[in-house]
């Protein structure tokens, strides 16, 4: 196996993912923000159940989900961008001059990360919230449930390839994060508010993928 061929260029930036500090760090974060707003918001509605309007069992998971994913951007931004911030992506590319095959690697590792990441958030972010919900509570196998979870964490996954790909284009973490992050919450979320544009936003790819 060369230095060159696929599998040691994904190896080696599987390496980078989870020795950097910056990003092996933003995965646990994603992790806490969605479990914790998600299980705060449900013990919420639990306690004032006859307030809540519409109520629907998998929105204090959506609502965990929804924060947790700006740590999956910025995940995603620091793994790329970071390089280029820090100068070391010269390094990189005299180690691999291959550029497809250099960023090959290292989105397909950060896209395995934040698959993996994703998978375990979305799922003890639903079964805490379910938790705190009590009787009120649904479970993993209810009808519906299943799709909407797994929708979620390639909602995810494909939130934090995104992001990859556009601190690859920019080349500059600061203003990947400046694109992304108003896009998450005035394009999807707060526009989405907005009767007329409401089909249209629906389909945005940076909405949470259960309701």
């Amino acid at each position: 196996m060369t230095s060159n061929s696929p599998r040691a260029v994904l190896a080696a930036e599987w390496i980078k993912v989870w020795t950097v500090r910056s990003t092996s760090l933003t995965l646990p974060l994603a992790f806490a923000l969605s479990t914790g707003l998600g299980t705060v918001v449900a013990f919420s509605w639990r306690a004032h159940i006859e307030r809540v309007v519409n109520f629907s069992p998998l929105f204090a998971g959506r609502y965990g989900v929804t924060l947790g994913q700006l740590a999956l951007v910025v995940f995603g931004v620091l793994l790329v961008g970071s390089e280029y911030s820090s100068g070391s992506i010269r390094t990189s590319l005299s180690a691999v001059p291959r550029r497809g095959l250099l960023y090959g690697g290292k989105v397909l590792a950060g896209t395995l990360a934040a698959l993996a990441g994703s998978t375990v958030t979305v799922i003890v972010t639903f079964a805490g919230a379910q938790a705190a919900l009590g009787p009120y509570g649904i479970t993993l196998t209810a009808d519906g449930v299943p799709a909407a979870v797994v929708g979620a964490i390639v909602h995810l996954t494909l939130i934090c390839t995104l992001s990859m790909g556009i601190a690859a284009i920019v080349r500059s973490s600061a203003i990947s994060l400046g694109v992304l992050l108003p896009l998450l919450f005035l394009g999807s979320q707060e526009l989405g508010n907005v009767p007329a544009l409401k089909p249209v936003i629906s389909t945005c790819p940076t909405r949470p993928a259960w309701n």
